[in-house]
């Protein structure tokens, strides 16, 4: 029997998911992909059948997977970003499990790490932020209690925030339980896509600044002050590459 390879696609631009990513995905018999995501532009050429799970339940992708497998296709569940995050995978794999249908996941680049790589810096910064936290405000999707985002705030680590975007005042007046008025924000809109947008500020200005740009939802909220990095010079150095540091292959 077939097994179905859930994989993730990418946070926009085609050329950007993996290389085994790529070849499940142009050897496939059934693609079944989150169509309000993820970019249409990965799908071209592609021999398989094509399914646009947005307007689908659990169950009737559950069943296109099972009829498929049973047939001896090869199915490709493609998700937007990297599978780790907000992807929904875990559930489908528990209908899977019931089902005795193999499965295998293969990671892709998060929107997340993409919208680093888009401010040309990395988000731990000695000294700065050692500390990277990926959350999503309270809305429709409750959290756990100590997850709270005015909880999380209270770490002032480097904070990247999904899905939250829609709640800005919310989001703003949370992160300041935790952080300053001049603690730098970046809001990246649909990173890596040809329609991406940046926009810079600080926590105090942030609700105006995603209002200002009429900015309602597929956007990331960056928060923390290793942000400065990408602007300015911090003066602070690891320890990897310290002429004094020695380790394994260098003594």
């Amino acid at each position: 029997m077939n097994k179905v390879y859930f994989i993730g696609a990418g946070p926009g631009d085609p050329e950007l998911i993996t290389v085994k990513g790529r070849k499940l995905l142009d050897s496939a018999d059934v693609v079944i992909y989150a169509g309000s995501l993820v970019n249409p532009e990965l799908l071209k050429g592609i021999k398989a059948a094509v399914y646009s799970s947005a307007s689908m339940t659990l169950d009737e992708t559950t069943e296109i997977i099972r009829k498929s497998v049973e047939s001896g296709k090869k199915v490709a569940r493609l998700h937007t970003g990297d599978t780790a995050f907000y992807s929904a995978i875990s559930e489908q794999i528990e209908k899977l499990r019931k089902l005795n249908i193999e499965h295998e996941v293969i990671p892709g680049v998060s929107s997340a790490t993409a919208g680093a790589a888009i401010l040309g810096q990395e988000l731990t910064i000695p000294e700065i932020s050692q500390t990277v936290i990926f959350t999503r405000i309270e809305g429709k999707t409750s959290v756990p209690e100590t997850e709270k985002l005015s909880e999380l705030a209270r770490h002032r680590a480097t904070i990247v925030i999904f899905l939250s975007v829609g709640m800005i005042e919310k989001v703003k007046d949370e992160l300041l339980q935790g952080y300053s008025e001049d603690t730098p924000v970046v809001i990246i809109e649909k990173a890596t896509w040809p329609e991406q947008r940046v926009i810079r500020g600080t926590l105090k200005e942030l609700d105006t600044l995603v209002k200002d740009a009429g900015i309602k939802k597929t956007a990331l909220i960056y928060v923390g002050e290793s942000l400065r990095a990408s602007s300015e010079s911090l003066g602070k150095e690891s320890k990897l590459y310290d002429k004094d540091f020695k380790h394994g292959y260098r003594k």
